[in-house]
């Protein structure tokens, strides 16, 4: 197998239109590879500057997992934090997690976070919505978002060999024209909820899980329910008290 290592964009377009297969961090396509076989060519954007972005707002799709750090908002830093042992989170990627995984742990923390991908097919790059970038599994270049005014995450204990443990995952927005927003993205098994709710300053938390216990999170099981309040109680505490 060749291994290319484009270093612009225009070298890794062409990279995809050879046929060559994103490979990631490879934690979880190598297994794969050695019992089905492995491609012919395969290509990493671990030297592609475009793909290694770190700040405040912004987490490139080929940064390794162990690099994220407080410099992002808490729940995407606590989510990554949370990923399998230190030797997958020393190899895996963000692109390769949220594209290349039916786990997809941070997707959670980029839903509520609002985030938008700028991702890269063999015919160029464009920026798109999480619902695309799942459905369709273009390479991802970056995620960009808004700081919150808070955020939380929660990852709950797995039963070994079982469903993948229960993720909640929170965060509060100012509002663009209007109120805040509390958003809430939780992972039950394989599926991924995410919805909202406003929020004004001075409203109680229970006003707002009203909102939500409207929504399909209502129809979550009583643990995850449970899981849900206590991580949207702590939120809104945090940011009332600045």
């Amino acid at each position: 197998m060749q291994l290319r290592l484009p270093s612009s964009i225009s070298e890794a377009q062409r990279c995809l239109a050879e046929g060559a297969v994103p490979v990631g961090g490879a934690t979880l396509v190598w297994a794969g590879w050695q019992r089905d076989g492995f491609p012919e060519q395969a290509v990493s954007l671990r030297r592609l500057p475009e793909a290694n972005g770190f700040g405040p707002e912004e987490l490139g799709g080929a940064v390794l997992l162990h690099h994220v750090d407080t410099t992002v908002p808490e729940v995407l830093h606590r989510a990554a934090g949370q990923v399998g042992t230190g030797a997958v989170r020393r190899a895996a990627t963000v692109g390769g997690n949220i594209v290349g995984s039916t786990l997809r742990c941070l997707l959670p923390a980029a839903l509520v976070l609002d985030a938008r991908a700028t991702v890269l097919t063999a015919d160029g790059v464009y920026e798109t919505d999480l619902t695309e970038l799942v459905a369709k599994r273009p390479v991802l270049l970056s995620l960009r978002w808004r700081t919150p005014l808070a955020s939380g995450y929660r990852k709950l204990a797995g039963e070994a060999g079982g469903a993948p443990p229960l993720v909640v995952a929170v965060a509060l927005h100012t509002g663009d024209d209007g109120p805040a927003r509390l958003r809430v993205a939780v992972r039950d098994g394989y599926d991924v909820l995410s919805e909202s709710a406003p929020y004004e300053p001075g409203t109680g938390a229970e006003e707002v899980l009203r909102v939500l216990e409207g929504t399909e999170l209502g129809e979550l099981p009583a643990d995850a329910r449970d899981a849900v309040r206590g991580q949207v109680v702590e939120v809104l505490a945090r940011a009332a008290a600045g």
